[in-house]
């Protein structure tokens, strides 16, 4: 970006706006170097105002939640990050058996769950320990526990690159593993869950049972982006890994987990390319000795 245009998101962008900004704080990793700029804006105009700005500069962005599910390049990230909270993160719901919960893409999942304990709003607890946000899980279709969030969608709201709001129903959204078909540059602000009314103790019960087996069998205690790669068809990502004998695997400061080999851990001061060439060895070790291509779960980005 020059001057000028800076200049101009300063007027634009009605939130928060800093420039040159170490982005490892802003990761679960806890690696990667600098974004040229982070905007949290204020409000639901000034995000649409700096999205159709952007877009007419030709100015790169990239939305974040809480930075699970994504890797930074040492080299940091050209462009603005945007990070989505105040009023885009709220929450609401309707309706008296089957219910609706309206929730801004910037609420993080945990305060999700803690809302549909306290409601009594049930069929979303399978989500509980995922480290995102509403918008990040919708944008990669996440899921855990045979269940994924798409099921359980009514309808999405995005902003398009021209700064349009679009409203998407079930019957527009064309959802994947891990992936939400939507227009390149859109910015997912809010998903419309359908629920039913459930006794609140009972969904806390299940959001802890959830939550249990997470930690039993993920590495919770050390940084890290959750999965890495997406299961192939029929087979799992870890048991792969593992069966290549990759376990414990350590370059500099990242490891292939001891206890899930799905996952990458910083056991203290990794840099991004010591966890890019452990991602490179896993593939290179299972095409070669399994035939199996393993694709990327979490984003790559930066310079």
């Amino acid at each position: 970006m020059n001057q000028s245009q800076k200049e101009e998101l300063v007027r634009l962008a009605g939130g928060s706006l800093q420039f040159d900004c170490p982005m490892a704080q802003y990761t679960t990793f806890r690696v990667g170097g600098k974004a040229e700029a982070i905007y949290e804006p204020h409000d639901l105009q000034g995000l649409r105002r700096v999205i159709a700005y952007l877009n007419e500069e030709s100015i790169a962005y990239l939305v974040v939640g809480r930075g699970s599910n994504l890797l930074v390049k040492d080299e940091g990230i050209e462009g603005i990050v945007v990070f989505l909270r105040g009023s885009l993160a709220a929450i609401e719901h309707e309706g008296t058996d089957h219910l609706a919960i309206n929730a801004g893409a910037g609420l993080a999942i945990i305060d999700l769950m803690v809302y549909c304990r306290a409601s009594g709003l049930g069929d979303l607890e399978f989500l509980a320990g995922i480290p995102g946000t509403v918008g990040g899980a919708l944008a990669m279709n996440a899921g855990a526990f045979g269940q994924e969030i798409g099921t359980k969608v009514r309808e999405v709201q995005v902003i398009t690159p021209l700064g349009k709001l679009l409203v998407m129903d079930r019957a527009q959204l064309r959802f994947s593993y891990r992936n939400l078909e939507i227009e390149k540059g859109s910015v997912i602000i809010r998903g419309i869950f359908e629920s039913v009314r459930k006794n609140g103790e009972i969904v806390g019960e299940r959001i802890v049972n959830y939550l249990r087996m997470r930690k039993e069998n993920q590495p919770l205690e050390y940084p890290n982006a959750g999965s890495i790669f997406k299961n192939p068809p029929n087979d799992y990502a870890g048991r792969l890994i593992e069966e290549v004998d990759l376990k414990g695997k350590k370059i500099g400061d990242a490891m292939i987990s001891e206890k899930h080999a799905n996952f990458i851990i910083n056991t203290g001061s990794a840099k991004t390319k010591d966890i890019l060439a452990l991602m490179d060895l896993a593939r290179e070790k299972v095409r070669r000795e399994m035939g199996i291509e393993l694709q990327p779960e979490i984003k790559v980005v930066g310079r």
